[in-house]
């Protein structure tokens, strides 16, 4: 049932309740949408959802590992393109965590104010156009600048994604759907590790030709997504606040008939509701004042989460192919296949775990992967210190440690896209991911390229223990800070702004419709 009112109020209807009255910004309405979406039972509408909007994450993962895979096809004599090694590891690939920050804040910003379902088709609109471009490069210049903004779409895409995922989740479903979808990025790291070893071959391919088709099959799978992702809805929840009252009532009870007619039983009653002031947009002085005013523990544990596994991966990651050269004798055509096994495991933690986050609960969880895998990271640096792993060994220890970080990383997104604010969740999940990112594809590098590829053991083993440091040192702050949010309702964890601005109105004008 949805109520409406215009500083005074007018009754409404469940089915369909607002019409004209109810829409455009400054009216006040009570609502049950949020509660009649998380008390859904999981249906075909949901997979949809999650078919349509997680896959986008098999696409980073694909992005990043054919990039890193095929530098030195690129840099080779009669690859077509005029550029070298270490552009494509270095400027190409700083250029791409750069257009993902910057994706990401700008999108962010303006998923919460356009809406969700607009921003991530046009996000990955964009994906698909820099992708096809980057397929046809002819010069450094040109795969520099469409290297960009392949990373700006992937950086808008985080924020319009992850907000639309939560708000369009039930509460008691909410945290094993974002873990498993965050941790997809595994999946697509292993495709693209696989590819490239196919899409290199010679004897499949010309030298100039077999890179290029890496680069459109991305654009094929970002094709087939986009099909799927036409028939995912609008977030009901930023339809109401942006006075779209009517919209929200037809879509949502859309998916309850759908639903009663796929399970053969009536849903249950909603049992609460909510009143909102609608708002067109909220503005940048506002979205920071509720972070960091009004929320600063909870700045803090995100700030906190994402900086220490952008670290932990990048003190694993960056040297890991170098590592296994220099101390372990693997030839370096193999690495590939190392990596495929350590991103098996980096997916199998969240797959796994996911679950126990909305049932043990998220301060246990978080804290939990932090601690542990900053600690199994220590044992590794120690026993790598003291000569006692080979490759094989190496890789095991490796692939243990990300299994509890891979769940925890993708905890990081899923707190800080619950714990906020309705209206400030896109920008701050692209706030703590650029963030992120920055630490890791900025400072990371800066930190750990000269100990991984030193050669000497005792560098290495301190670029490990650097990243298990902040891993644990984040899992601490997880432990005094971590919102229980499990199983609870997006409004609860955080009041929206407009509800408070609804009370507000109501307090000085005297009550309300509805």
């Amino acid at each position: 049932m949805t109520a409406i009112g215009h500083d005074g109020g007018q009754g409404g209807r469940r089915d369909g309740a607002g019409g004209g009255a109810g829409n455009g910004p400054g009216r006040t309405i009570t609502t049950d949408v949020p509660a009649r979406l998380d008390r859904l039972p999981w249906s075909r509408w949901h997979w949809m959802i999650v078919i349509g909007l997680g896959t986008v994450w098999i696409l980073d993962g694909l992005e990043v590992t054919v990039v890193g895979n095929i530098a030195s096809r690129l840099s080779e004599s009669g690859s077509g393109l005029p550029i070298t090694d270490a552009q494509v590891t270095g400027a190409a690939a700083a250029l791409y965590v750069a257009g993902a920050c910057t994706g990401a804040l700008v999108f962010g910003w303006l998923t919460d104010r356009y809406g969700r379902k607009k921003l991530f088709l046009i996000t990955l609109g964009v994906y698909l156009a820099a992708t096809a471009l980057t397929a046809i490069s002819f010069s450094a210049w040109w795969f520099f600048l469409f290297r960009f903004l392949t990373g700006f779409g992937i950086g808008g895409e985080y924020a319009a994604i992850n907000s639309a995922i939560d708000e369009l989740i039930p509460s008691k479903y909410r945290g094993r759907v974002d873990l498993v979808i965050n941790g997809s990025f595994w999946l697509g790291a292993m495709g693209g590790s696989l590819l490239s070893v196919l899409m290199l071959n010679t004897n499949f391919f010309a030298l100039n030709v077999g890179w290029r088709l890496t680069f459109a099959l991305g654009v094929v799978l970002g094709l087939v997504i986009l099909l799927v992702r036409r028939n995912v809805p609008e977030s009901p929840r930023w339809m109401f606040i942006h006075g779209r009252a009517e919209g929200a009532e037809e879509l949502v009870a859309a998916a309850e008939r759908r639903i009663e007619e796929e399970t053969g039983r009536r849903l249950p009653e909603p049992d609460k509701a909510i009143t909102i002031r609608t708002r067109k947009s909220t503005g940048f002085i506002e979205i920071a004042r509720t972070l960091f005013r009004a929320y600063p523990r909870r700045a803090f544990l995100g700030l906190a989460l994402f900086i220490g596994q952008a670290f932990l991966y990048n003190a694993i990651t960056f040297g890991f192919g170098s590592i296994l050269v220099k101390f372990f004798g693997v030839p370096s055509g193999d690495t590939g296949y190392y990596f495929t096994v350590i991103a098996f495991g980096n997916f199998l933690g969240p797959l796994l775990l996911s679950r126990l986050f909305d049932t043990v609960g998220r301060r246990p969880m978080i804290s939990g992967t932090y601690l542990l895998s900053g600690v199994l990271l220590f044992i590794t640096a120690w026993m790598f210190g003291n000569g006692w792993l080979n490759a094989t060994t190496m890789t095991a220890c490796w692939c243990v440690v990300l299994f509890f970080a891979s769940a925890g990383a993708s905890s990081a997104y899923l707190t800080v896209s619950e714990v906020f604010p309705m209206e400030t969740r896109a920008l701050a999940i692209a706030f703590f991911y650029a963030i992120g990112t920055a630490a890791g594809g900025i400072s990371g590098p800066l930190i750990f390229s000269d100990l991984t590829a030193s050669g000497v053991v005792a560098d290495t083993a301190l670029a490990f223990s650097i990243g298990a440091s902040l891993m644990v040192a984040a899992g601490l702050v997880a432990v005094f800070l971590a919102i229980p949010a499990e199983r609870r309702p997006l409004e609860d964890i955080a009041e929206p702004l407009s509800a408070r601005a609804a009370a507000t109105s109501a307090s000085a004008t005297g009550p309300t419709g509805g």
